[in-house]
Order: C-alpha cells, then sequence, then structure tokens
C-alpha cells in the first residue's frame, strides 16, 4: 500500500530550528511554517519541534541539543528551471541569503554541467545546491531534491544504496544514472558521479566521491516515514534498522549508514493537535521505545 505522506526530511539543531525554519522560509517561495511544538521532558530538555514547507517540500526541524552537527553528506538540491527568464536571478537571490554568514563550498559560477551552479554552506550549517539545469524529460523533478554523497567507507556504494531503497519503498522508480568515466582519480571508474530515483513519490539524488571528506552520514538528518499502522511500522523498520545501537525513540540506522525515522501517523496528529496532556503522556510513553507501538501509543493519547 503506498504511504499517506511525502518522506521527510528531519533537520537537528542545537538551539535553531524556529529561527532557522523562518529563515529558510524567508529564501525560498511556496514556505510556510505549519506547527510548532515544544516537547518537555525529554534527555535533552525541552525540545521545540518545527513543521514547515519550503517550495512546498515538506520538512521538519527540531532543537535537541549539540548532540549531531549538519555536514555536506547530506545537502539539499534546488532546481531552477533555466526557461523561467527570472529563474537566474531567482537562484542568485537564495544564493547571496543562503551564503550569509555562511561559506562557499563550491563558488557560484559556470561548470561543464550547468551555466549556473553554487555549492553553500548555510549560517546553521546545512549545506545546498543551487543549479541552473533543464528539466528532466522523463518526469518533471522538484525544486528540492535530498542529495546523499556516499564518501569514507561507503563510497562507491551510492548506486546499490539507490537500487536498496527503491526495493524497500513501494511506487518507486530509477532516474538518471551518470558514471565516473576513466580518469577521474581518485573517483573510480564506473562509480556514480550523480544518481536520482524516486521513492513513493519522493525524489533523491545520490552521488560517490572518493575524496578525503572527513564526514559521513550521522543523525543531524534523518528521513521521517510515515505510517499508517503496525505493519508498516514492522515493515520499514525490519528493511532499513541494521544497527542496534542506533535504535531509539522511532531512530534507526540502514546498512550504509543513513538515519531515518520509522513513526506511525497517530504520533504526527497528536504532537501537533495541541492537546498539551496528551502531548505529554505520548512524550512519556515513545522516550522509552526504540520500535514504535503504534497500540500502546494511541492508549496513551487516550484513543
Amino acid at each position: 500500500m503506498p504511504l499517506a505522506r511525502p518522506i521527510t526530511p528531519h533537520l537537528w539543531f542545537d538551539k535553531e530550528a524556529r529561527e532557522a525554519a523562518g529563515f529558510y522560509c524567508s529564501v525560498f517561495p511556496d514556505s510556510r511554517i505549519d506547527a510548532v511544538v515544544t516537547v518537555r521532558d525529554t534527555p535533552s530538555g525541552d525540545c521545540d519541534v518545527v513543521n514547515f514547507r519550503l517550495h512546498g517540500q515538506p520538512f521538519m526541524a527540531i532543537s535537541a541539543g549539540p548532540a549531531f552537527r549538519f555536514n555536506p553528506s547530506v545537502s539539499f538540491m534546488v532546481n531552477f528551471d533555466p526557461g523561467d527568464p527570472q529563474a537566474r536571478a531567482r537562484l542568485d537571490a537564495a544564493w547571496a541569503k543562503l551564503l550569509e554568514g555562511g561559506q562557499a563550498l563550491m563558488p557560484l559560477d559556470a561548470y561543464p554541467f550547468s551555466p549556473r551552479f553554487g555549492w553553500v554552506q548555510d549560517r546553521y550549517g546545512l549545506s545546498w545546491q543551487l543549479i541552473l539545469a533543464e528539466p528532466v524529460a522523463d518526469e518533471p523533478r522538484p525544486a528540492i531534491v535530498p542529495m546523499l554523497m556516499f564518501t569514507g567507507a561507503v563510497c562507491g556504494k551510492a548506486e546499490e544504496a539507490g537500487a536498496y531503497y527503491r526495493s524497500v519503498f513501494p511506487d518507486s522508480r530509477p532516474g538518471q544514472l551518470l558514471r565516473h568515466p576513466a580518469g577521474s582519480a581518485p573517483d573510480r571508474e564506473g562509480t556514480v558521479m550523480f544518481s536520482d530515483f524516486r521513492l513513493d513519490g519522493t525524489w533523491f539524488a545520490a552521488m560517490d566521491s572518493a575524496y578525503e571528506h572527513g564526514f559521513g552520514f550521522n543523525e543531524a538528518v534523518s528521513f521521517l516515514v510515515h505510517c499508517r499502522d503496525q505493519a508498516e511500522v514492522d515493515r520499514f523498520w525490519e528493511r532499513l534498522s541494521a544497527v542496534p545501537e542506533a535504535e531509539q525513540c522511532g531512530w534507526c540506522k540502514d546498512r550504509f549508514g543513513l538515519s531515518w525515522q520509522i513513526s506511525p501517523l497517530v504520533l504526527d496528529e497528536v504532537m501537533t493537535s495541541g492537546d498539551e496532556a496528551a502531548i505529554a503522556r505520548v512524550t512519556r510513553a515513545f522516550l522509552g521505545m526504540k520500535k514504535f507501538d503504534v497500540a500502546a501509543l494511541e492508549r496513551a493519547a487516550g484513543r
């Protein structure tokens, strides 16, 4: 059965989730904050959880302390259509805002793959790739696409990971696949220079990079999978959880090191309900769980 909602990028901040969500909404069109909830008495203290949309793409953010920091192993590609006469100006304006207080990882310039591209790490440490690129003919790509960079011990596994994720999620399909040619050292010939794929309606991109980056996937960026019932929770947990010590409060880590949150819809419904008593009961219930027990959460919610 298809899922009820898209796969949602989830961003872990120290204290800045509300501020960052507001900033990102000021950068991108068709953006808004949908809900802000304070989850109280967690191991990190009181945590703000923010639901927001950028260019129509759902995101979540949490202020939960300094345990994890963003790095460029997960970035967000922002696609600008060169057929739009205002696209270059809009790209440049977004770049200027994201660069303020941040740093350029690849300068905004013309490259062999695009007449206008830049990779920027913003003031909060989150990375964005802004690109002027012709639309893909087979299926339009959304304005914002999560980009996974496979480095270090998982370099060379981008193609395998894309195939694996497509086997996990329904209504999935491959997209583009460009390989590193000969002479691309340190990247090995045949590994992935760029790929994209759709997972149950949500597009992802992936690449391999053999450079010594000194970073890899961590919990600062995870991907939230909304499940209707316990059967869906069980199925996704079984396929995606490969690191038992990383299992906590619905979070798990797959065999490539990427973090996921396998969460029932009832949890989102309660946490955005405004019912402080129900939120407190459900919070106490889920803090003791690894994989979520949907029936226990419903009991805690008073359903």
